[in-house]
């Protein structure tokens, strides 16, 4: 399925949010997510089915000064 990852566009096979983050090696408790300006609670992504042309945006906390 064709989805576009933080405005890459990626061919991926994944069924669920919790799957695309497990594809792409994204781990930790600490992202945040959202699917189509949806945002998608860590309680959810194994339950939030993907579809084509689903645009997901994952961030990660930074720290600096």
């Amino acid at each position: 399925m064709k989805l576009t990852v933080n405005g890459e566009a990626l061919e991926l096979d994944a069924g669920n949010l919790a799957d695309l983050l497990a594809q792409l090696d994204y781990e930790g408790d600490w992202l945040a997510t959202a699917v189509n300006g949806e945002l998608v609670h860590r309680e959810e992504r194994a339950a939030h089915p993907l579809n084509d042309g689903d645009r997901i945006e994952i961030l990660s906390p930074m720290q600096g000064g």
